[in-house]
């Protein structure tokens, strides 16, 4: 069998140099392929990824609704975010990396939505328009990855005022057989992936971006993928995240929508915390149907724990077909934050003019969220 550390040897310096730019450990990287020698695949997987000890629904008073619209806390609330707005406290991040693989190798960021307008374009509007409401310009950076890097960087080149738009790329890794040696492709080269969202802290760490930011006075990071435009900039939410900030000592606020036949992680109580726990992560004797809500990705951050509070990052064990073979690649996941920072759990609505949940994973989803998402993007200002 080939040596592992003797395969990544021999590369060819250009995939070395793109692992390189892109936050490749190789010492990580060897330990994690070490790890597939450890007996059956599936009793690995769940020692890894199982959380230990008792886990149970969340707490009523870690998850929050909005007061009435129109009442006096209501309007309290939005005073408050449109304060921080004013005062250039608030950068906007979208994850626009990944693979490009969903949309027929389309980058989903350029992907048409309807009348000509992309989902990056859209985001671009919404910053527009929401930069000229509160007097300055409102930090937007992209979280790209090898495969969306080039053609989103060439998508904003005609953007007229640029200069608080950034690009910053995820990390890049190589895929593994299931017996611990480099995968190759049916082309012969090795088989390159983006290590999953979960790459947002370290990757927004190496840009300097964030730093810059709370250097500036930046106290806010608003976080979420660049198709869910339901996720926009809303004073009243980011009002009520600075209160629990103030009151509370949240350092994160997560979005939660009720199910609706959905799966996907779930706020639970696990290691003496409230935190966002994937089905795969749950004990058996735990019915992941006892919460009535999910995670819709979407976070509210405090710019300096963003920037610097130390988070250890589980890279779980996936199972991918590449060229009609079984190939292993290890990815980390953004809501892990909920469990390295102090969190509370807002519930959003998903319905009509007001949804802040409307993903689009392919053109199929894409073609039966359509009508909604032009009424939600004009009612926004993002056109």
């Amino acid at each position: 069998m080939p040596n592992l550390v003797e395969e990544l040897k021999a590369l060819d310096p250009s995939v070395i140099a793109r692992l390189n730019a892109n936050g490749f450990d190789e010492t990580r990287f060897l330990a994690l392929a070490e790890t597939l020698r450890d007996g059956d695949p599936e009793t690995r997987r769940r020692a890894r990824n199982v959380v230990k000890g008792k886990v149970s629904p969340p707490p009523a008073s870690a998850m929050h609704k909005l007061p009435p619209e129109g009442s006096a806390e209501y309007e309290r609330l939005r005073a408050r975010g449109e304060a921080a707005l004013r005062a250039g406290e608030l950068a906007f991040c979208t994850m626009a990396g990944g693979m490009a693989t969903r949309m027929g190798g389309i980058v989903k960021a350029l992907a048409e939505v309807y009348d000509g307008h992309s989902f990056l374009d859209l985001r671009l509007g919404e910053n527009r328009s929401n930069s000229a409401r509160y007097g300055r310009p409102i930090p937007l950076w992209f979280m790209t990855s090898d495969a969306t890097d080039e053609a989103i960087r060439k998508a904003l080149e005609g953007v007229p005022d640029r200069a608080h738009i950034a690009t910053f790329a995820q990390d890049l890794s190589l895929r593994l057989t299931p017996e611990g040696t480099l995968f190759f492709g049916a082309d012969g080269k090795p088989s390159l992936y983006a290590t999953g969202h979960g790459d947002l802290v370290d990757a927004l760490r190496r840009s300097g971006l964030v730093d810059r930011f709370v250097a500036g006075g930046g106290k806010w990071v608003w976080i979420t993928n660049v198709d869910n435009l339901g996720a926009s900039i809303d004073p009243v939410i980011l009002g009520h995240f600075i209160e629990a900030a103030e009151t509370a000592g949240a350092v994160v606020q997560c979005e939660v929508t009720r199910k609706e036949g959905d799966r996907g992680g779930i706020p639970v109580l696990a290691e003496g915390k409230v935190q966002v726990l994937e089905e795969f992560r749950l004990p058996a004797d735990f019915d992941p149907k006892t919460v009535n809500v999910f995670n819709t990705n979407t976070f509210l951050v405090r710019a300096e724990a963003l920037a610097r509070q130390p988070c250890t990052w589980t890279y779980f064990e996936v199972e991918k077909k590449a060229d009609g073979r079984t190939a292993v690649q290890f990815e980390r996941l953004l809501q892990e934050i909920t469990a390295q920072m102090p969190s509370v759990y807002l519930e959003v609505p998903r319905d009509g003019a007001a949804s802040r949940f409307l993903p689009v994973k392919d053109f199929e989803e894409l073609a039966k969220r359509r009508a909604n998402i032009e009424v939600v993007a004009r009612a926004r200002g993002m056109v």
